[in-house]
Protein backbone atom coordinates (compact mmCIF):
# COMPACT_ATOMS: atom_id res chain seq x y z
CA UNK A 1 0.00 0.00 0.00
CA UNK A 2 1.32 3.43 -0.95
CA UNK A 3 1.07 6.50 1.26
CA UNK A 4 -1.50 8.01 -1.11
CA UNK A 5 -3.69 4.90 -0.90
CA UNK A 6 -3.42 4.98 2.90
CA UNK A 7 -4.51 8.63 2.98
CA UNK A 8 -7.47 7.84 0.71
CA UNK A 9 -8.35 4.91 2.94
CA UNK A 10 -8.13 7.22 5.98
CA UNK A 11 -10.45 9.74 4.33
CA UNK A 12 -13.02 7.06 3.55
CA UNK A 13 -12.76 5.63 7.06
CA UNK A 14 -13.02 9.03 8.75
CA UNK A 15 -16.05 10.11 6.74
CA UNK A 16 -18.03 6.89 6.68
CA UNK A 17 -17.29 5.77 10.25
CA UNK A 18 -19.35 8.63 11.64
CA UNK A 19 -21.65 9.82 8.88
CA UNK A 20 -24.63 7.44 8.59
CA UNK A 21 -23.55 5.89 5.28
CA UNK A 22 -21.74 2.66 6.41
CA UNK A 23 -17.94 2.61 6.48
CA UNK A 24 -17.78 -1.18 6.14
CA UNK A 25 -20.11 -1.11 3.13
CA UNK A 26 -18.08 1.55 1.32
CA UNK A 27 -14.75 -0.13 2.07
CA UNK A 28 -16.09 -3.52 0.93
CA UNK A 29 -17.38 -2.00 -2.31
CA UNK A 30 -14.04 -0.24 -2.86
CA UNK A 31 -12.28 -3.58 -2.48
CA UNK A 32 -14.76 -5.52 -4.66
CA UNK A 33 -14.83 -3.08 -7.58
CA UNK A 34 -11.44 -1.38 -7.46
CA UNK A 35 -9.25 -3.84 -5.60
CA UNK A 36 -8.48 -1.34 -2.84
CA UNK A 37 -6.72 -3.26 -0.10
CA UNK A 38 -6.51 -2.51 3.58
CA UNK A 39 -8.49 -5.12 5.48
CA UNK A 40 -5.71 -7.61 4.80
CA UNK A 41 -3.34 -5.62 7.02
CA UNK A 42 -4.64 -6.02 10.57
CA UNK A 43 -2.24 -3.48 12.04
CA UNK A 44 -3.40 -0.81 9.60
CA UNK A 45 -7.06 -1.56 10.33
CA UNK A 46 -6.59 -1.40 14.11
CA UNK A 47 -4.75 1.92 13.89
CA UNK A 48 -7.45 3.43 11.66
CA UNK A 49 -10.15 2.43 14.13
CA UNK A 50 -8.18 3.80 17.06
CA UNK A 51 -7.69 7.04 15.12
CA UNK A 52 -11.43 7.46 14.62
CA UNK A 53 -11.92 6.64 18.29
CA UNK A 54 -9.52 9.48 19.13
CA UNK A 55 -11.78 11.82 17.12
CA UNK A 56 -14.74 10.85 19.34
CA UNK A 57 -12.65 11.47 22.47
CA UNK A 58 -11.60 14.88 21.18
CA UNK A 59 -15.13 16.07 20.33
CA UNK A 60 -16.84 14.59 23.40
CA UNK A 61 -13.96 14.97 25.86
CA UNK A 62 -16.22 16.41 28.56
CA UNK A 63 -18.60 13.45 28.39
CA UNK A 64 -15.72 10.96 28.17
CA UNK A 65 -14.02 12.34 31.29
CA UNK A 66 -17.38 12.43 33.06
CA UNK A 67 -18.04 8.78 32.19
CA UNK A 68 -14.57 7.68 33.36
CA UNK A 69 -14.95 9.63 36.61
CA UNK A 70 -18.45 8.27 37.12
CA UNK A 71 -17.22 4.69 36.76
CA UNK A 72 -15.09 5.13 39.87
CA UNK A 73 -17.74 7.04 41.83
CA UNK A 74 -20.24 4.31 40.96
CA UNK A 75 -17.84 1.66 42.28
CA UNK A 76 -17.37 3.69 45.45
CA UNK A 77 -21.13 3.86 45.98
CA UNK A 78 -21.45 0.12 45.47
CA UNK A 79 -18.72 -0.76 47.99
CA UNK A 80 -19.87 1.78 50.58
CA UNK A 81 -23.56 0.95 50.32
CA UNK A 82 -24.52 4.44 49.11
CA UNK A 83 -26.02 3.23 45.84
CA UNK A 84 -29.53 3.90 47.18
CA UNK A 85 -28.74 7.63 47.32
CA UNK A 86 -29.34 7.88 43.59
CA UNK A 87 -27.10 8.28 40.57
CA UNK A 88 -25.54 11.35 39.04
CA UNK A 89 -25.97 12.11 35.34
CA UNK A 90 -22.48 10.76 34.59
CA UNK A 91 -23.12 7.51 36.48
CA UNK A 92 -26.42 7.11 34.67
CA UNK A 93 -24.72 7.77 31.33
CA UNK A 94 -22.07 5.12 32.08
CA UNK A 95 -24.74 2.52 32.85
CA UNK A 96 -26.67 3.49 29.72
CA UNK A 97 -23.60 2.82 27.56
CA UNK A 98 -23.03 -0.55 29.24
CA UNK A 99 -26.68 -1.52 28.69
CA UNK A 100 -26.65 -0.28 25.08
CA UNK A 101 -23.53 -2.36 24.33
CA UNK A 102 -24.89 -5.68 25.64
CA UNK A 103 -26.67 -6.70 22.38
CA UNK A 104 -23.33 -6.55 20.52
CA UNK A 105 -21.79 -9.40 22.52
CA UNK A 106 -23.50 -12.31 20.71
CA UNK A 107 -22.72 -10.71 17.33
CA UNK A 108 -19.01 -11.38 17.85
CA UNK A 109 -19.69 -15.04 17.01
CA UNK A 110 -21.05 -14.16 13.56
CA UNK A 111 -17.90 -12.50 12.21
CA UNK A 112 -17.34 -15.19 9.54
CA UNK A 113 -20.84 -14.77 8.09
CA UNK A 114 -20.45 -11.00 8.00
CA UNK A 115 -17.11 -11.42 6.23
CA UNK A 116 -18.84 -13.52 3.55
CA UNK A 117 -21.44 -10.81 2.93
CA UNK A 118 -18.65 -8.26 2.39
CA UNK A 119 -17.70 -10.05 -0.83
CA UNK A 120 -21.19 -9.85 -2.38
CA UNK A 121 -21.65 -6.37 -3.80
CA UNK A 122 -25.34 -6.61 -4.69
CA UNK A 123 -26.16 -7.63 -1.11
CA UNK A 124 -24.23 -4.62 0.19
CA UNK A 125 -26.21 -2.49 -2.26
CA UNK A 126 -29.50 -3.83 -0.89
CA UNK A 127 -28.35 -3.14 2.68
CA UNK A 128 -27.37 0.42 1.73
CA UNK A 129 -30.87 0.98 0.34
CA UNK A 130 -32.36 -0.39 3.58
CA UNK A 131 -30.02 1.87 5.58
CA UNK A 132 -31.10 4.95 3.62
CA UNK A 133 -34.80 4.10 3.84
CA UNK A 134 -34.59 3.38 7.57
CA UNK A 135 -32.86 6.69 8.26
CA UNK A 136 -35.32 8.65 6.12
CA UNK A 137 -38.41 7.17 7.76
CA UNK A 138 -37.09 7.66 11.28
CA UNK A 139 -36.07 11.24 10.58
CA UNK A 140 -39.33 12.04 8.80
CA UNK A 141 -41.82 10.66 11.30
CA UNK A 142 -39.98 10.82 14.63
CA UNK A 143 -41.04 13.68 16.89
CA UNK A 144 -38.77 12.83 19.81
CA UNK A 145 -37.92 15.58 22.28
CA UNK A 146 -36.40 13.61 25.15
CA UNK A 147 -32.81 14.17 26.29
CA UNK A 148 -30.42 11.61 27.76
CA UNK A 149 -30.86 13.00 31.27
CA UNK A 150 -34.58 12.20 31.21
CA UNK A 151 -34.21 8.72 29.70
CA UNK A 152 -34.89 5.45 31.47
CA UNK A 153 -32.58 2.42 31.07
CA UNK A 154 -34.80 0.52 28.64
CA UNK A 155 -34.41 2.91 25.73
CA UNK A 156 -30.59 2.59 25.50
CA UNK A 157 -31.00 -1.20 25.38
CA UNK A 158 -33.38 -0.95 22.43
CA UNK A 159 -31.05 1.53 20.71
CA UNK A 160 -28.34 -1.08 21.29
CA UNK A 161 -30.48 -3.61 19.44
CA UNK A 162 -30.49 -1.26 16.46
CA UNK A 163 -26.69 -1.12 16.70
CA UNK A 164 -26.56 -4.87 16.07
CA UNK A 165 -27.65 -4.27 12.47
CA UNK A 166 -24.64 -1.98 12.07
CA UNK A 167 -22.28 -4.97 11.94
CA UNK A 168 -23.61 -5.72 8.46
CA UNK A 169 -21.68 -4.07 5.60
CA UNK A 170 -24.10 -1.54 4.15
CA UNK A 171 -25.92 -0.81 7.40
CA UNK A 172 -24.32 2.16 9.12
CA UNK A 173 -23.58 1.77 12.82
CA UNK A 174 -24.13 5.46 13.43
CA UNK A 175 -27.16 5.46 11.12
CA UNK A 176 -28.78 2.51 12.89
CA UNK A 177 -28.15 3.91 16.37
CA UNK A 178 -29.35 7.40 15.41
CA UNK A 179 -32.44 5.78 13.92
CA UNK A 180 -32.95 3.82 17.14
CA UNK A 181 -32.56 6.96 19.19
CA UNK A 182 -35.12 8.83 17.08
CA UNK A 183 -37.57 5.91 17.13
CA UNK A 184 -37.43 5.71 20.92
CA UNK A 185 -38.04 9.39 21.48
CA UNK A 186 -34.68 11.13 21.75
CA UNK A 187 -34.22 14.52 20.15
CA UNK A 188 -31.82 14.68 17.20
CA UNK A 189 -28.90 16.17 19.15
CA UNK A 190 -29.00 13.57 21.92
CA UNK A 191 -29.64 10.73 19.47
CA UNK A 192 -26.40 11.75 17.73
CA UNK A 193 -24.54 12.14 21.03
CA UNK A 194 -25.64 8.71 22.25
CA UNK A 195 -24.66 7.18 18.91
CA UNK A 196 -21.12 8.55 19.07
CA UNK A 197 -20.65 7.66 22.74
CA UNK A 198 -21.86 4.13 21.93
CA UNK A 199 -19.14 3.96 19.27
CA UNK A 200 -16.46 4.00 22.00
CA UNK A 201 -17.14 0.49 23.40
CA UNK A 202 -18.09 -0.74 19.91
CA UNK A 203 -14.78 0.35 18.33
CA UNK A 204 -12.75 -0.77 21.35
CA UNK A 205 -14.45 -4.16 21.21
CA UNK A 206 -13.70 -4.54 17.51
CA UNK A 207 -10.05 -3.68 18.14
CA UNK A 208 -9.78 -6.14 21.05
CA UNK A 209 -10.87 -9.02 18.81
CA UNK A 210 -8.16 -8.05 16.31
CA UNK A 211 -5.40 -7.67 18.91
CA UNK A 212 -4.12 -11.30 18.71
CA UNK A 213 -3.60 -10.95 14.96
CA UNK A 214 -2.24 -7.43 15.48
CA UNK A 215 0.49 -8.62 17.87
CA UNK A 216 1.21 -11.62 15.65
CA UNK A 217 1.60 -9.64 12.41
CA UNK A 218 2.55 -6.23 13.77
CA UNK A 219 3.26 -3.42 11.35
CA UNK A 220 5.89 -4.12 8.71
CA UNK A 221 8.51 -1.50 7.88
CA UNK A 222 6.94 -0.71 4.52
CA UNK A 223 3.56 -0.12 6.21
CA UNK A 224 4.83 2.17 8.99
CA UNK A 225 4.61 5.49 7.12
CA UNK A 226 1.32 4.66 5.32
CA UNK A 227 -0.19 3.56 8.66
CA UNK A 228 0.79 6.82 10.35
CA UNK A 229 -0.49 8.96 7.47
CA UNK A 230 -3.73 6.99 7.18
CA UNK A 231 -4.37 7.19 10.92
CA UNK A 232 -3.77 10.94 11.10
CA UNK A 233 -6.04 11.44 8.11
CA UNK A 234 -8.79 9.27 9.62
CA UNK A 235 -8.64 11.17 12.94
CA UNK A 236 -8.77 14.63 11.33
CA UNK A 237 -11.48 13.73 8.83
CA UNK A 238 -13.43 11.89 11.54
CA UNK A 239 -13.34 15.02 13.74
CA UNK A 240 -14.89 17.14 10.99
CA UNK A 241 -17.40 14.40 10.15
CA UNK A 242 -18.66 14.40 13.75
CA UNK A 243 -18.87 18.20 13.76
CA UNK A 244 -20.81 18.11 10.49
CA UNK A 245 -23.32 15.61 11.84
CA UNK A 246 -23.72 17.66 15.01
CA UNK A 247 -24.52 20.72 12.88
CA UNK A 248 -27.00 18.79 10.75
CA UNK A 249 -28.69 17.40 13.86
CA UNK A 250 -29.20 20.94 15.18
CA UNK A 251 -30.29 22.61 11.97
CA UNK A 252 -31.43 20.10 9.36
CA UNK A 253 -32.64 16.53 8.83
CA UNK A 254 -30.80 13.45 7.61
CA UNK A 255 -32.53 13.29 4.23
CA UNK A 256 -29.35 13.89 2.23
CA UNK A 257 -27.67 10.83 3.72
CA UNK A 258 -30.68 8.62 3.08
CA UNK A 259 -30.83 9.68 -0.59
CA UNK A 260 -27.06 9.20 -0.94
CA UNK A 261 -27.21 5.65 0.48
CA UNK A 262 -30.08 4.69 -1.80
CA UNK A 263 -28.23 6.02 -4.89
CA UNK A 264 -24.98 4.23 -3.97
CA UNK A 265 -26.94 1.05 -3.21
CA UNK A 266 -28.72 1.06 -6.56
CA UNK A 267 -25.44 1.82 -8.34
CA UNK A 268 -23.71 -1.09 -6.58
CA UNK A 269 -26.47 -3.51 -7.55
CA UNK A 270 -26.43 -2.41 -11.21
CA UNK A 271 -22.62 -2.49 -11.39
CA UNK A 272 -22.54 -5.99 -9.86
CA UNK A 273 -25.14 -7.31 -12.29
CA UNK A 274 -23.40 -5.81 -15.29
Amino acid sequence: MTSLEAIIYGIVQGITEFLPVSSSGHLALAHNFFGVEGESNIGFVVLLHLATLFAVFFVYYKEVFLIIKSFFTLLAKLFTGRINQGLSYGEKLFLMLVIASLPLIPMSFLADRVEYISGVSWVIGMLLIINGSMLYLADKFSKGKEGLEQSDYQKPFFVGLFQVFGVLPGISRSGSTITGGLVFGFNRQDAVKLSFLMSIPAILGACVFKLPAFFKEGITDNMLVPSILGSITAAVVGFFAIKLLQYIARNRGFGFFSIYCIIIGITAIIADIL
